[in-house]
């Protein structure tokens, strides 16, 4: 069975129930944006670390008790660990509306609770990895203190961030954060309930996600990639 998640996929309902049908567009890249909405802070775009500053301020503030992704297709590993200290610190929620790649999915994993959003919209997101996880690696990898030591491994040191900026900079180094590289994790609306999947994505297939193989007994719950 193939994902029904391709960035820019969106559910929508025509002619009623029956009317079930996925729209294809094609992502934009924009820097992240933040949106206040009562106590929910909405955050889109790439999370390039140009607006980490005014998203500290704003859970300082006490105000904010959930920090929403929606449609953030990735950024620098520099950013995720930025936007990860600052919601763990303020112990706030995260939810995920939409997609949320490779840098996002970290930021969302330090959410005191971390959720799928609800709506008609498949819910996606990506977590970047150096090879494929082993059975027993994925029961642990992503709960609590293993989330931040996995961000650890993409976050470049001086010298691999220095060699990157050769030409001969060793593979490893400038493939170290592949937003197409990962175990995808997917949410989709159905008309009895949302069905869950779980992707193994070896960066070959580019964003067609569709050519990614899927993992068997890797429910997102279980694994700590979503809370109940």
């Amino acid at each position: 069975m193939k994902p029904p998640f391709l960035p820019g996929w969106s559910l929508s309902l025509a002619s009623g129930l029956a009317g079930l049908v996925l729209a294809f567009a094609v992502p934009a890249a924009p820097a992240a944006e933040l949106e206040l909405q009562g106590s929910r802070l909405v955050v889109s775009g790439m999370l390039d670390g140009t607006m980490i500053k005014e998203f500290t301020e704003h859970l300082g503030s006490g105000t904010v008790h959930t920090v929403v992704f929606e449609d953030s297709f990735g950024g620098t590993a520099e950013a995720a660990g930025a936007f990860a200290d600052a919601i763990r610190a303020s112990g706030v929620q995260t939810e995920v509306r939409g997609q949320c790649m490779a840098a996002c999915a970290y930021a969302f994993l330090a959410g005191r609770t971390h959720r799928f959003g609800y709506g008609l919209q498949v819910n996606g997101i990506l977590l970047p990895v150096a090879q494929r996880p082993t059975p027993a690696e994925l029961a642990i990898r992503w709960r609590g203190d293993e989330a931040h030591k996995t961000l650890a491994e993409f976050t470049p040191t001086s010298a691999s961030a220095k060699a990157m900026e050769t030409s001969a900079a060793p593979a490893a180094a400038r493939d170290n954060w592949q937003p197409d590289h990962g175990v995808l994790f997917t949410a989709s609306p159905t008309l009895f309930g949302r069905v869950y999947n779980t992707y193994y994505c070896d960066g070959t297939q580019g964003r067609d996600f569709s050519k990614c193989e899927r993992l068997a007994d890797a429910d997102p719950f279980k694994l700590g990639v979503l809370t109940p």
